[in-house]
């Protein structure tokens, strides 16, 4: 039963939400829903605890129980339109029916009721018409400052008379009538008031937030808001043009060719940074930012919303898209309206006819302003940064040309790394003489560094590698250049894959038996191939007379020598929790990444991505056998005897490859399994 019961709260709230007509609807019936067990008409709100800012609930919030960060309390109160009777369970009764001056009385607006009786509107809002009054609340009241509440009531036949008009249409609107981005003539010299009905159900009317709204009149409708609105006549390019604080963004939006934007018709949201703001930056890259014209309107445009945010729309963080094509995060903090996680908004909802202006006090660049090197400095890639700069190569990174930097994550560098030459060689490496994008890099591309050489590009199911470093984060596209943070410092191509295994020692077996196997020309070959070179220590892991049967055995060796080759090209980063590779010969190999070791057939890679311009090579400490046959419980438990052949690598009753893998399994295998 108690499931049912859960069955059909959650069916009727789906239901009710899907047929709401408006984003503040849909947050009205979740209220109400949640507030059904405490009888008819109540509905759940959510008090921001230690403020009087209660919210209707919608259903992350509810379960969150935060908003804008912050705890909140679940109070139940009548729903609009309803109140409580004695005795009776719930708000089981409407409103009565009474004008719009007797209406504020008992929807929280007893001030505005007051001030409209001082004023002589009194008359008018208890006879005959059709009007909507956005009502400023008791509290709304109480903030305004003295200075401007002192002008209003001084004169109350103009001014006060006048503030409330502005506070009024002259047609009933319900909250469906609300439409976002639609604009009202007010009922003072037919002044718009500016209407936004946001996705999270928050509506506001010239950035005050309606906090009761649907209180009918027998004249018209009043909704209760949480601030004194003034009228709005300037654009948002005026409100920039006339404030000394924002002189520095003055002068950089004439210089960008941003004033008839700023003057035209729309919506937006500018944040505005002051002199301040300007100022904390360091005079060489505000001036380069300053006179190229490009990076100046890239800066200013990452500052400009598409849409009109009233600071009472956030109630958490929301990614919104700027003019310049990236997003802020434009979130709050308590009574801290936040960008990208700071609370840098110094002065909010300067409303103008075509947008709303928040004046902040740090000026936010975006990469595709910046150099490389103002791209490197911003990131966690401090080690690599330091080493860029020592090796020489500051120049190129904080000068106009076209490139592309590969950054290796801080932990990629071993502790205390210092330069040496052959440092600087490498680091020159890193840098790609065109500026690229990681989404228009293919399989086979062949990319040209400053130092002179060609890096391969390989796409995996999961990973997009330059060689041996995979990327693992967003591209940062700057001015001039772009910039990949990859996993690790790069390792060029150093000869074909016999060139690299006989430069280490620890390969003079298998550089051996390579040669004895007749598979010298393939390792020379132009591949592509990736090699799983056993250490001398894994051939000395075999029974001396074992070893020396299979060094005398070409065919053999050379059988079991291609299952550790494969023809194609696959770097450690390209490997994942389960990846399969076909040798030369045989079945699959079994791969997997574990605690940053790849295994082959539970074989640990002893060191990864030794490359070679035909290929890659990986050192193995163990001769790779086949994996045993995956069989159900039946087949697992019959006589070895019926189980003699194997197929798998072309040898059929070997006795020498029993041997092998009955040594691997005793001597070798049994540690790493």
């Amino acid at each position: 039963m108690q499931h049912l019961t859960l069955l059909t709260l959650s069916l009727t709230l789906i239901a009710t939400i899907c047929f709401a007509k408006s984003p503040y609807q849909s947050v009205l019936q979740h209220s109400r829903i949640r507030g059904r067990q405490h009888g008819p008409n109540v509905c759940a709100m959510q008090k921001i605890q230690g403020t009087d800012k209660k919210y209707f609930t919608n259903c992350k919030q509810w379960y969150h129980r935060k908003i804008c960060g912050k705890p909140t309390v679940i109070s139940y109160e009548c729903c609009p339109g309803y109140e409580k009777l004695p005795g009776e369970k719930g708000c089981p009764a409407a409103l009565p029916l009474v004008n719009i001056y007797n209406t504020l009385g008992v929807v929280g607006a007893a001030t505005t009721k007051m001030y409209s009786e001082r004023a002589q509107l009194r008359e008018e809002i208890e006879g005959p018409g059709s009007f909507t009054f956005f009502a400023p609340s008791n509290q709304a009241w109480a903030a305004l400052p003295n200075e401007i509440l002192d002008a209003l009531v001084s004169n109350v036949n103009i001014e006060l008379l006048n503030a409330l008009h502005y506070h009024m249409v002259n047609r009933r609107l319900t909250s469906e009538d609300l439409k976002h981005g639609s604009a009202f003539p007010s009922m003072y010299q037919d002044f718009n008031l500016h209407i936004h009905h946001y996705p999270n159900g928050i509506v506001t009317v010239n950035c005050a937030r309606l906090v009761k709204t649907d209180q009918h009149a027998t004249n018209g409708i009043v909704h209760v808001v949480d601030r004194v609105i003034t009228a709005v006549t300037n654009d948002v390019h005026t409100f920039i043009d006339t404030d000394d604080d924002l002189e520095t963004l003055r002068n950089a939006v004439a210089a960008a060719g941003l004033t008839q934007m700023l003057e035209s018709d729309g919506h937006y949201t500018v944040f505005a940074p002051t002199n301040e703001a300007f100022e904390k930056i360091p005079p060489e890259m505000l001036n380069r930012i300053l006179g190229d014209p490009v990076a100046l309107k890239d800066l200013l445009n990452y500052h400009i919303l598409k849409n009109m945010q009233c600071a009472e729309s956030i109630t958490s963080g929301t990614p919104l898209e700027t003019l310049q094509g990236t997003v802020l995060e434009v979130g709050c903090d308590g009574a801290d309206m936040t960008l990208n996680g700071k609370a840098i908004i110094q002065k909010k909802d300067q409303l103008g006819t075509n947008g709303v202006v928040h004046y902040i006090n740090e000026l936010l660049i975006p990469d595709s302003a910046k150099t490389l090197l103002e791209l490197a400095q911003g990131s966690a890639v401090t080690t690599a940064t330091k080493l860029f700069v020592d090796a020489g190569l500051g120049s190129h990174l904080s000068g106009s040309e076209a490139l592309t930097i590969l950054t290796p994550q801080n932990e990629a560098f071993k502790e205390g790394v210092t330069m040496t030459g052959d440092l600087k060689k490498l680091l020159k490496n890193h840098i790609l003489k065109e500026q690229l994008s990681s989404g228009s890099l293919y399989y086979g591309q062949e990319l040209e560094t400053l130092g002179g050489i060609k890096l391969r590009v390989f796409v995996y199911r999961n990973s997009l590698c330059i060689e041996n470093s995979c990327i693992v984060a967003h591209d940062k596209i700057g001015r001039f250049g772009s910039m990949f943070t990859v996993d690790k410092v790069l390792t060029p191509p150093m000869g074909t894959i016999m060139d690299v295994l006989k430069a280490d020692n620890r390969f003079s077996l298998l550089v051996g038996a390579i040669q004895t196997a007749g598979l010298t020309e393939l390792m020379n070959q132009a591949g592509p191939h990736t090699v799983f070179a056993p250490t001398n220590d894994a051939f000395s892991a075999l029974p001396k007379a074992d070893l020396n049967k299979l060094m005398s055995n070409p065919k053999e060796l050379a059988s079991v020598l291609k299952y550790h080759m494969a023809k194609e090209i696959l770097v450690s980063g390209g490997v994942g929790s389960h990846t399969r590779l076909k040798p030369l010969q045989g079945d699959k190999l079994e791969l997997n990444m574990r605690n940053q070791t790849v295994y082959i057939n539970k074989v640990p890679v002893v060191e990864a991505d030794l490359m070679a311009t035909n290929g890659v090579v990986h050192a193995v400490g163990a001769i790779i056998k086949p994996l045993p046959p995956k069989v159900d419980r039946e087949q697992a438990d019959a006589p070895v005897s019926s189980m003699r052949t194997d197929s798998r690598i072309g040898v059929k009753n070997d006795d020498l490859f029993q041997k092998v893998r009955k040594s691997l399994s005793s001597r070798t295998m049994s540690r790493v399994q």
